[in-house]
């Protein structure tokens, strides 16, 4: 039975000693929701003021896309006095938004409220309200650093302000929108049409071929180093599976002959959540766009474990999905170069 004729659990897989890459029916794995954004709460009028005016509700801050953190934490401050502190220094929030109720798994008091306040320029810590010894930093220099908590309300406050900021006016006839639900919709007083908070669906894959090798490939100098998995957009009309055959054969020119989906990843730089899959194909010859993908590379394990460790090649780092991907196929942990 070929790889692309047999789906097994993966606990069946490993007892019939099938490799790593085999597609199976579990995923990669599902972590805990932190975060309940509220979606029937945040609809009634006048929640912000309420969460506002109390003592309990918790403020996270961003400005120009980055944003407030402390050690390895998104900064979480009172909101009703650091409002006051804000308006007081000049600084008051250009938007306020409801980020959710933190939920049992997250490292806050279950049911904490949690709002984001964008400001339209970055004030100094110690100043504003601000703690002292905070920083500003953007998602993607500190994001391996952040813990889980901290992360899933940094991606979420990042997607929604990124919307907020792309979409001040109604697409229908310009006029500038009124913000409503708590920061997750924008209706506009012309026409009265709502707009709500949009994503654009990425797939990206691991591509294994008839001899169980992984294809990589990367942008840029045809000499760079750096190798993942292969994505692209989903294109309007499309499946995901017809994304996948599509953007493989177009970047790689390989036939995806079957792809099975794994898991997927908020990332939100502008908008996108990455889909991911895993495909196999029978070709073993890749042939690089020249555009997109300047160099593709097929690699055993052995090989790929061995050119990571020299820094002949680098691979995607462990925040993203395509590393979650890469070791899926590898079956384990891949160690990095020391001191990389």
């Amino acid at each position: 039975m070929s790889q692309a004729e047999s789906v097994l659990p993966i606990h069946q897989a490993a007892q019939a000693g099938l490799p790593a890459d085999h597609l199976v029916d579990t995923l990669l794995p599902v972590k805990p929701a932190l975060v309940d954004r509220g979606s029937v709460a945040r609809v009634r009028a006048g929640m912000i003021d309420e969460l506002l005016a109390g003592p309990d509700a918790l403020a996270a801050v961003l400005s120009k896309r980055q944003g407030l953190v402390q050690g390895n934490n998104l900064v979480l401050v009172g909101a009703r006095k650091l409002l006051a502190e804000l308006k007081a220094a000049g600084s008051t929030p250009e938007l306020v938004v409801y980020l959710g109720s933190a939920l049992p798994a997250a490292d806050l008091p279950a049911g904490t409220e949690l709002l984001l306040f964008v400001l339209p320029a970055p004030p100094e810590p110690g100043t504003a309200g601000l703690p002292a010894d905070a920083s500003w930093a953007g998602f993607r220099e500190i994001a391996a650093d952040l813990t889980a908590t901290s992360t899933a309300l940094f991606v979420e406050a990042s997607a929604i302000a990124n919307w907020h900021a792309a979409h001040t006016h109604c697409p229908r006839c310009g006029t500038p929108t009124d913000v409503e639900a708590g920061g997750w919709v924008r209706r506009c007083p012309a026409d009265n049409s709502e707009h709500y908070p949009r994503t654009d669906p990425a797939i990206i894959v691991t591509v294994v071929g008839p001899d169980g090798r992984l294809l990589l490939g990367g942008g840029g100098p045809v000499d760079a180093r750096n190798y993942s998995t292969l994505a692209g957009f989903v294109e309007p009309g499309e499946s995901l599976e017809e994304a996948v055959v599509r953007e493989i054969q177009e970047e790689v020119g390989v036939r995806v002959t079957a792809c099975q989906y794994l898991g997927s990843q908020s990332w939100p730089f502008p908008a996108s959540l990455m889909l991911g899959f895993t495909a196999v194909t029978e070709d073993a010859r890749a042939t690089p766009d020249g555009v997109e993908v300047t160099r593709a590379r097929w690699f055993s394990r052995g090989e790929l474990q061995e050119a990571v460790l020299s820094g002949e090649i680098t691979i995607s780092s462990r925040l993203s999905i395509a590393r979650s991907l890469i070791e899926h196929w590898y079956g384990g942990r891949i160690q990095d170069r020391p001191g990389a």
